[in-house]
């Protein structure tokens, strides 16, 4: 099997959610468990720090990774989804997992896995859990993919519980308001291990309350034991960073406390976490003249710390490449946008996409002015035509606009 048969195999055999959405959606823990049982439970053989919530998990995933690399930890790191390519999901000390790791596990194990029918999520994540194991890595940071409690990577057990944030994403899966979705998440809090909560809030900080108590787990409030801090120290440039650091610090304070030695080479590894890491699409600057950022971000919450970080920017004229995905709540994300840019609409090259032209139209009803580019590239193109050295082009609304323009 060569790796892009393996790829096409992972990627067109079996439901995925970063191509279709709901239908990848499962809510149960069972066939993760039957994965955990066929692989001989590697979830088991390697420490582990859990990191879910609505926004910055990403980022607080890749720092945590960084400083532990820092440290001469060797260090595991699980995220999703993929800019560029599939391996960027399972990294050790940065460098992604081998093209030949990933096809051997598929081909030793893909009669198994169609019979107990595995979505690509589940696969992925038994594949990260195997190769953690098998290359002995001292830590690894785990991402949740989404929600917490239903989560394929919720058998971990790990030495902290990391929760950044709670706003409103994926409401179809995980509830219609904060607290329902603070229940999901929450469901990584685990029995007498500590969990670091990102942020206060009034709906929320009940049922965080609630669950640790219930688990015995000592629960710690970031915004209560480490004062914001200025972007000095980081390598990650948006000013929603900020809040993600703190997070970081809560975590290195609470792990500390753990036996692990990670103060002295903190500001080193927040400095050069993209590059120790190999994270991009973080408000990452593509080119000076005119200058071109993009940034994933793309729910409510996401969207609304773009929209104040741009408008502290310096640019003559605004321009805006954007895309979403079409189970998002486009109005309320199109409502915050800035009136006065030029946008240019298009499609992520994924099949649940938002058709360009639909999203032009829902824009107009609400006083967004722009042109249809029949991808994400052909619109980006279009824009440094138009634009002069001194403007300003954003290019965002999803993840995966981002991933084709990089």
């Amino acid at each position: 099997m060569t790796y892009q048969a393996c790829l096409d195999w992972l990627f067109t055999q079996l439901p995925m959610y970063q191509r279709v959405g709901g239908a990848a959606y499962k809510a149960d823990l069972s066939n993760t468990h039957k994965l955990m049982h066929l692989l001989d439970h590697p979830e088991n053989k390697f420490k582990s720090v859990h990191v879910a919530g609505t926004n910055g998990k990403g980022s607080t995933s890749h720092m945590l990774a960084a400083i532990f690399q820092k440290a001469g930890y060797k260090t595991g790191l699980y995220t999703s989804p993929h800019l560029k390519d599939f391996r960027e999901r399972i990294r050790i000390n940065g460098e992604m997992i081998p093209e030949k790791d990933v096809v051997s596990f598929v081909a030793n194990h893909k009669t198994k896995f169609e019979s107990i029918g595995l979505s690509f999520f589940e696969m992925t994540v038994g594949m990260a859990f195997q190769y953690f194991a098998d290359e002995k890595v001292d830590i690894a940071i785990v991402e949740v993919g989404m929600g917490g409690r239903l989560d394929s990577t919720n058998v971990v057990s790990p030495e902290l519980s990391i929760i950044t944030n709670i706003s409103l994403d994926h409401t179809q899966f995980l509830g219609n308001d904060l607290a329902s979705i603070a229940g999901e998440k929450g469901g990584i809090i685990k029995k007498n291990t500590p969990v670091v909560i990102g942020e206060h809030h009034p709906e929320t900080d009940p049922v965080f309350t609630k669950l640790a108590g219930a688990k015995n787990a000592p629960l710690s409030f970031a915004e209560d034991i480490i004062p914001m801090h200025e972007l000095d120290e980081l390598d990650l440039k948006g000013i929603y960073q900020k809040k993600n650091i703190r997070t970081v610090l809560a975590a290195v304070q609470k792990l500390e406390e753990k036996g692990y030695p990670l103060e002295n080479t903190l500001k080193e590894a927040l400095l050069n976490a993209s590059k120790l890491t190999g994270l991009r699409g973080r408000w990452e600057t593509l080119s000076t003249s005119p200058r071109i950022i993009c940034d994933t971000g793309h729910n409510e919450a996401g969207v609304k710390l773009i929209v104040e970080q741009l408008a502290k920017e310096p640019f003559e004229k605004l321009h805006i490449v954007w895309g979403m995905v079409g189970d998002k709540d486009i109005t309320s994300v199109l409502k915050l946008l800035p009136k006065d840019a030029t946008y240019y609409w298009c499609k992520p090259s994924i099949p649940r996409g938002k058709d360009a032209e639909e999203l032009k139209q829902d824009a107009l009803a609400i006083g967004l002015k722009g042109e249809v580019y029949n991808s994400p590239s052909s619109a980006l193109e279009a824009c440094k035509n138009a634009a002069f050295a001194n403007d300003l082009i954003f290019v965002g609304g999803s993840t995966f606009v981002v991933a084709d323009v990089l």
